[in-house]
């Protein structure tokens, strides 16, 4: 099969297409997959520029998201048969096998109807960051129906899918937007409050917005200052939920002082330990949100496709930091 191969932490050209033996036979409960697209998302760069978790194990495939029809199914294998279309988050860390590749492996048990409404393509975008942004507001921020949450960076990958989810709870959205484009984009997945956060104070807008309480969740997409900068933001005994890792610099007292619960949302963390439950509720978590999807409840934004060959580029792309939605690698016909 063709695949992308890692062949050393660096820069993007360190990805490298080339041709390698298909994936080793599969065991009871695994599918081999033909994969039709992969998406790309930020932890996929960031591998390839610092090393994979497990640097002893180059060269190694990329790409935690995949969307393609099943081919094989293992003896013991219940809920799938070849021919099936499946997505998926899985693999692409260092150790199992990734996605920027025309096959692969997968235990059922990690595996998602891929929604019937939608293109491979767009399949391929979802995963991960329906998933981030689920257990972020439901599970980490504890959503209820008629809160108030600010999502930072809604036009992103991760805001995107996270302004529908909150409002499918039941909730009332602001978010931060860098531009026009984009603050159309925002309020036709149902933003509430857009804020051009490089032209006005985000903390002062929330202020107003919530007639001087601030929000009851604050879901931060961005990481750096932003994330202690937001405290003040979040009404007392509130909640913020990040993605990324706080800065050593955070000044915490803010947070301290108005009671805030912080939440660390990382969702790769059971791929990393070896969480098999928590990888069966990822897919769940899946199955759930495709039935929204069909139901036209929620939309996935792909802005870019690209071909399997040039993942450098795409890798480019989005380190430049200006993508709205998502990017996606196309491996075969759909």
């Amino acid at each position: 099969m063709k695949a992308v191969l890692m062949t050393a932490a660096g820069s993007p050209e360190v990805l490298q297409v080339q041709e390698m033996p298909n994936p080793a036979p599969i065991r009871n409960t695994e599918l081999l997959v033909r994969l039709v697209a992969a998406g790309i998302n930020p932890i996929d760069t960031k591998l390839r520029s610092r090393g994979s978790f497990y640097p002893d194990r180059l060269p190694t495939i990329l790409g935690c998201d995949g969307a393609g029809v099943v081919e094989a199914v293992g003896a013991n294998v219940q809920r799938f048969r070849p021919g099936d279309e499946v997505y998926f988050c899985y693999g692409g860390l260092g150790a199992h096998q990734g996605n920027y590749a025309e096959y692969t492996v997968v235990d059922e048990r990690f595996v998602a109807r891929k929604p019937a409404s939608i293109s491979f393509a767009e399949a391929a975008a979802a995963p991960l960051v329906l998933i981030t942004a689920w257990e972020a507001l439901y599970e980490r921020g504890r959503l209820e129906p008629g809160e108030r949450v600010l999502i930072h960076a809604g036009a992103g990958g991760v805001g995107h899918v996270a302004i529908q989810l909150a409002k499918l709870k039941g909730v009332s959205v602001s978010t931060t937007v860098s531009s026009e484009e984009k603050a159309h984009f925002v309020k036709q997945l149902g933003a509430d409050h857009v804020i051009f956060y490089k032209q006005t104070d985000f903390v002062q807008a929330v202020l107003d917005w919530t007639g001087g309480e601030g929000v009851d969740l604050a879901f931060d997409t961005v990481g750096g200052e932003t994330f202690h900068k937001t405290f003040p933001a979040v009404r007392v005994y509130g909640d913020i939920v990040t993605i990324l890792e706080p800065d050593a610099n955070t000044v915490w007292k803010t947070a301290r002082t108005r009671n805030l619960r912080i939440g660390l949302e990382f969702m790769l963390a059971p791929a990393l330990l070896g969480l098999e439950e928590s990888l069966q509720h990822h897919a769940e978590i899946l199955e759930q949100c495709a039935t929204w999807i069909d139901e036209g409840k929620l939309k996935i934004h792909v802005s870019h496709k690209f071909p399997l060959k040039e993942a450098a580029k795409v890798h480019q792309l989005l380190e430049s930091g200006s993508v709205t939605g998502k990017i996606v690698l196309l491996i075969s016909d759909e």
